[in-house]
């Protein structure tokens, strides 16, 4: 597993294949942060499916409404909704959507992101400067590689646990 620097900036995610290890910008997109954080704490992430799954592009999960595996799940629904809490404003960065990076999914309105968020594959720059990064991924990017791909997948692989790295 990866060296962690900042425990309370980290986030463990555990999928089918192992652990996945997000380090988070706070400097970078501190209301992004505290929400991913605030949502993991509240175990909100978990067994949330993986609904928009994109070869070559990125891997998609955080509906927290509508994505929970264990709880009335509609695949249908998956993505579709967001938490209890309100819309973030959009923290726009100079980091550029490399592999591995988080991003926070959101509508077309760009003040608009709230739990989702999507991992990228590959290096999608054209996504820089128009939706917010505020991750990355620093060990098990093998394991997200390994997501079943659709969209939706027919059978959706789903975040097994998020935490904190620090309360792990």
């Amino acid at each position: 597993m990866a060296d962690i620097k900042d425990p309370e900036n980290t986030i463990l995610m555990e999928l089918k294949d192992g652990t996945v290890v997000i380090e988070l910008l706070p400097d970078i997109a501190p209301l992004h942060c505290e929400r991913m954080k605030e949502l993991a704490r509240a175990g909100a992430y978990d067994n949330v499916c993986f609904h928009r799954v994109i070869d070559g592009f990125m891997a998609q999960s955080g509906d927290v409404a509508n994505g929970n595996m264990e709880k009335d799940f509609n695949l249908r629904l998956a993505g579709t909704g967001g938490s209890d809490l309100p819309d973030l404003k959009a923290e726009f960065s100079g980091i550029p959507h490399d592999r591995g990076t988080l991003g926070a999914a959101r509508s077309a309105n760009p003040d608009s992101a709230n739990s989702q968020f999507f991992i990228n594959f590959a290096d999608n720059h054209f996504l820089n400067r128009q939706y917010t990064v505020y991750g990355r991924v620093i060990s098990g990017m093998e394991h997200v590689d390994a997501i079943t791909r659709g969209e939706p997948p027919m059978y959706p692989d789903q975040m097994i646990s998020v935490k904190v790295a620090a309360d792990a």
